[in-house]
């Protein structure tokens, strides 16, 4: 039975005659087998149906024509002799061979695609997971950082309060040894001084009254206000200590000194009048005083 070449199988087939010539010269013309490979491989390819630029002559498995031989075959030439002819019973066997071929040929292919996605899924998944697990690193590591950030802010906010803190009680210290006595104190009466003896009005006429303490209510520039009772005979210093004690911290940890003036009638204590006793400034038995910011100079 005469066998039909790898160009005429394969166009059995169904394969287009340019497509499967093709096939056979990228091929080398090693076998119908390797041409159905190359075609089941770039049929989705879009040049596959773009000629080849040279001959195929014997490569396309089939013979050359008198004309690609240089001129016309001369007598007793076996050029030109065709090949036995196949019957139809012969023709279908062949082509029956050649679909099983191409049957397996689509499953091995079918098979080799279907293990090529399970791979890609699965080094989606596997890329999907690592990108998961970067990403919670990633977070877990803002998370800490911002978490070393609020500490480290808060320990600097102790530290300023501290400073704060520490400064209030040097300038506390400083004053009270400068000033001497404690501030706010409210000394009860003397039990040893004798209190004042009632007498008869037609004996002697009233005598005015001394005060041993005064009440001071002093008011902050921010509105609240502060009330402390001094000694008559303490110094207005005394009054500008506590209150500096007292007003609360400023933003920013500093405190100005401040200024004390009288509502009525208006008038700015110095400096000098600050080691005078509150008696001599007229401030007994209770007055009302403003702070003001000091203006430093």
């Amino acid at each position: 039975m005469a066998e039909l070449t790898a160009l005429e199988s394969l166009i059995e087939m169904g394969f287009p005659r340019g497509r499967a010539e093709k096939a056979l010269a990228l091929t080398g013309n090693q076998g119908i087998e390797a041409a159905m490979d190359w075609l089941m491989e770039h049929e989705d390819d879009p040049d596959v149906d773009e000629p080849l630029a040279t001959p195929l002559g014997h490569v396309l498995g089939r013979e050359p024509t008198s004309s690609e031989h240089g001129g016309p075959a001369g007598p007793g030439s076996t050029a030109g002799e065709g090949k036995p002819s196949l019957s139809e019973e012969e023709r279908q066997e062949q082509t029956k061979r050649m679909m099983e071929l191409v049957a397996q040929k689509q499953r091995e292919r079918e098979e080799r695609e279907e293990r090529e996605a399970l791979e890609r899924e699965r080094q989606r998944r596997r890329q999907g997971q690592e990108l998961s697990a970067a990403r919670q690193r990633l977070q877990e590591d803002e998370m800490r950082r911002a978490a070393e950030e609020r500490k480290r802010e808060k320990a600097e906010e102790l530290a300023a309060r501290q400073r704060v803190r520490e400064k209030i009680e040097r300038d506390k210290a400083e004053r009270a040894k400068k000033y001497g006595g404690t501030v706010g104190s409210q000394p009860s009466p003397s039990a040893t001084e004798p209190g004042p003896v009632p007498s008869s009005p037609s004996q002697e006429p009233p005598t005015k009254r001394e005060y041993d303490q005064c009440r001071i209510q002093v008011r902050l520039p921010d509105g609240t206000s502060l009330t402390q009772t001094f000694r008559a005979r303490e110094q207005l210093a005394a009054v500008r200590l506590y209150v500096e004690l007292h007003r609360g911290e400023e933003p920013g940890g500093g405190q100005d000194p401040v200024q004390l003036l009288s509502g009525f009638p208006r008038r700015a204590f110095s400096e000098a009048d600050m080691e005078r006793p509150l008696q001599e400034l007229g401030l007994v038995p209770s007055a009302v005083l403003i702070v003001a910011k000091k203006c430093p100079s």
